[in-house]
C-alpha cells in the first residue's frame, strides 16, 4: 500500500513537472489562431511549424544561439576551474582570513544583484565591455566563483587527505597529486558544479538585458523578451524559442547525467 501511494504521488509530481513543457511544445505547433481558441485544445488540431520558420529567418535566432553557447560554455569553464583551484586551497590550507574568505563568499550569495548594478554598468562602461560577450562572460564568472568554490570546497573536504600523501611520497609534487589523483575523484562534483555554471549563464536575463543591447551581442534570453512588446506577446515565436532553448540543457545532462547524479548525491557542504 505504501508502495503504491509513493508511485502513485511520483506519478502526480512528475505530470506536474512535465505538463509545462508539454504546454509550450504543443502551443509552438499550433497556428496562431488556434493558440488563443476557446475552448482550450491540448493538441493542436493542425500541426505547423511557421513559429520556428519564422524564429530562424525573421529573427537571427541561430546567432543568439551561438552567442548564448559561448557565453555559457567559457563562463561555466572559467567558473569550474577557478573553482576547482579556489576550493582546493580552502579544503587544504590553512591560513590567515580563511574563516573570513569564506563567511565573504557566503555573504555575497545574499546580497541582491540589483544592488551592485549601477556601479557594475559603470565599471563595465569605463572599461569598454558594453555590448561585448566577453564583458558578460567576465561578470557571469564574477557572479558564479564564491559559489562555485563553497561547493568545490565541500567536495574536497569528502576526500582523504592520505590519498595525496601517498602520491607525493611515491615523489609527486603536491600539483600532480591533486591532478592525477584528487581531480579524477573530483569528476562527479566538476561535472555538478560546471552544469550549475552553466544552466545560471544560459538561462540568466536580468544582466544580459541591462549590459547587451546590440543585436550581434544578444543571447537567447534578451532575444526571447523582444517578443514582448507594448501591446503584444508573439506566444508562437516565444514557446518556439523556449522549445529551441531547452535542447543544449536537455543535452548536456544527458551527456553527464551519471556524473551529475554522483555530484548531486555527495556534494554536501562540510563546515
Amino acid at each position: 500500500m505504501r508502495r503504491l501511494a509513493k508511485g502513485t504521488v511520483l506519478a502526480v509530481w512528475l505530470l506536474i513537472t512535465l505538463f509545462p513543457l508539454y504546454w509550450i511544445t504543443v502551443t509552438s505547433l499550433k497556428p496562431k489562431a488556434e493558440i488563443f481558441s476557446m475552448p482550450l485544445r491540448y493538441w493542436p488540431g493542425e500541426v505547423t511549424f511557421e513559429h520556428y520558420a519564422d524564429l530562424f529567418s525573421f529573427a537571427d535566432f541561430g546567432a543568439y544561439l551561438v552567442n548564448s553557447l559561448l557565453v555559457s560554455l567559457a563562463a561555466a569553464a572559467a567558473v569550474t576551474v577557478i573553482g576547482v583551484l579556489g576550493g582546493y586551497t580552502l579544503a587544504r590550507f590553512s591560513f590567515p582570513g580563511r574563516g573570513a574568505l569564506m563567511l565573504a563568499f557566503l555573504v555575497t550569495q545574499m546580497i541582491p544583484l540589483f544592488i551592485a548594478l549601477g556601479p557594475l554598468y559603470l565599471l563595465m562602461s569605463d572599461l569598454g565591455l558594453l555590448n561585448h560577450l566577453a564583458g558578460l562572460m567576465v561578470v557571469y564568472v564574477a557572479m558564479l566563483v564564491p559559489f562555485a568554490t563553497i561547493i568545490m570546497r565541500g567536495f574536497y573536504e569528502r576526500i582523504p587527505v592520505a590519498l595525496e600523501e601517498a602520491a607525493q611520497v611515491d615523489g609527486a609534487s603536491r600539483l600532480a597529486a591533486m591532478v592525477r589523483v584528487v581531480i579524477p575523484v573530483m569528476l562527479p562534483g566538476i561535472a555538478a558544479t560546471f552544469v550549475f555554471a552553466f544552466v545560471q549563464c544560459w538561462n540568466e536575463l536580468f544582466l544580459a538585458i541591462t549590459f547587451i543591447d546590440s543585436e550581434d551581442a544578444k543571447t537567447i534570453p534578451v532575444a526571447m523578451n523582444s517578443f514582448i512588446t507594448q501591446y503584444d506577446i508573439d506566444w508562437g515565436s516565444m514557446a518556439a524559442a523556449t522549445v529551441v532553448s531547452v535542447i543544449p540543457t536537455l543535452v548536456l545532462f544527458a551527456a553527464i547525467r551519471r556524473y551529475i547524479v554522483e555530484g548531486l548525491t555527495a556534494g554536501a557542504v562540510k563546515g
